[in-house]
């Protein structure tokens, strides 16, 4: 494999273990260039014969705080357009036939929690944040994960994610099935990457055609789902209360929302 992708993507290999990392911290906000650059990695994986199982960790304080919806210079931030062009970035994503492992530390929020969402399991520090904060912001969930969310952990817990917005910790995250350990900050990607050894030992064609049955059909709904996601986000990002929401979030306090 490449050892660079980009600005912030970086890999190395560990026996059979692709091991990807974020580099743009603290926040490691996603961009339609980061989860291109992602991608990219992922596939160059996906096509060594050599590599069975991915760990994909960041750097910083946070897996991944969503994106920077506050940087007008960002495609995202920017306007729907640019969201079209991350929510196609992201499905390649699900494409990939390679098991990944994510190591979570700190705040997986919003389309940082659709990528976490998005990896086979996920490796948790005590320090870690799940959210889905949509509707702080005014906003409609997305990264597709109006379908992986209630797939992983139940319609009913996933709803309570979505309308409520509340940060759920690691504890309560493994209790529910968002995450499958939970262990020290220091033991994060050592846990993680025994995961992916545990994977890797094993007979590789026949660990992917397995996965292949597991997420049958995830692609397609992905896909569709980050579809109506972008149609009702369209429809939400003019109205009053996400420009109110936008504000309030980087203010830190609660929205003053009215129905507008």
């Amino acid at each position: 494999m490449k050892s660079g992708y980009g600005d912030h993507i970086s890999a190395a290999m560990d026996g059979h273990v692709a091991v990807v990392t974020i580099d743009r911290p603290p926040t490691n906000f996603v961009s339609v260039e980061l989860i291109h650059d992602l991608a990219d990695a992922l596939e160059t994986a996906d096509g060594e014969r050599d590599v069975r199982c991915v760990v994909l960790q960041s750097e910083g304080k946070a897996f991944c705080a969503g994106a920077d919806l506050a940087r007008p210079d960002d495609r995202v931030a920017s306007g729907m357009d640019g969201v079209s062009a991350l929510y196609q970035q992201a499905a390649r994503l699900f494409a990939v036939d390679t098991p990944i492992i994510a190591a979570v530390q700190g705040a997986a929020v919003g389309a940082g929690l659709g990528l976490a969402v998005a990896c086979d399991f996920r490796i948790a520090s005590p320090e870690a944040r799940f959210a889905a904060n949509f509707v702080k912001l005014g906003f409609h969930p997305g990264f597709a994960l109006t379908h992986t969310l209630p797939r992983l952990i139940g319609e009913q817990r996933a709803h309570l994610m979505f309308l409520t917005g509340r940060r759920i910790k690691a504890e309560e995250a493994l209790d529910w099935g968002l995450v499958d350990q939970v262990v020290a900050a220091d033991e994060l990607r050592g846990a993680a990457l025994a995961l992916a050894r545990e994977i890797a030992e094993n007979a590789p064609l026949a660990v992917i055609a397995t996965r292949k049955t597991s997420r049958r059909g995830l692609l397609e709904a992905a896909r569709a789902q980050m579809a109506h996601e972008h149609e009702q986000q369209t429809i939400l990002r003019a109205t009053e209360d996400f420009a109110e929401g936008v504000r309030a979030v980087n203010e830190r306090r609660a929205g003053n929302f009215t129905g507008r």
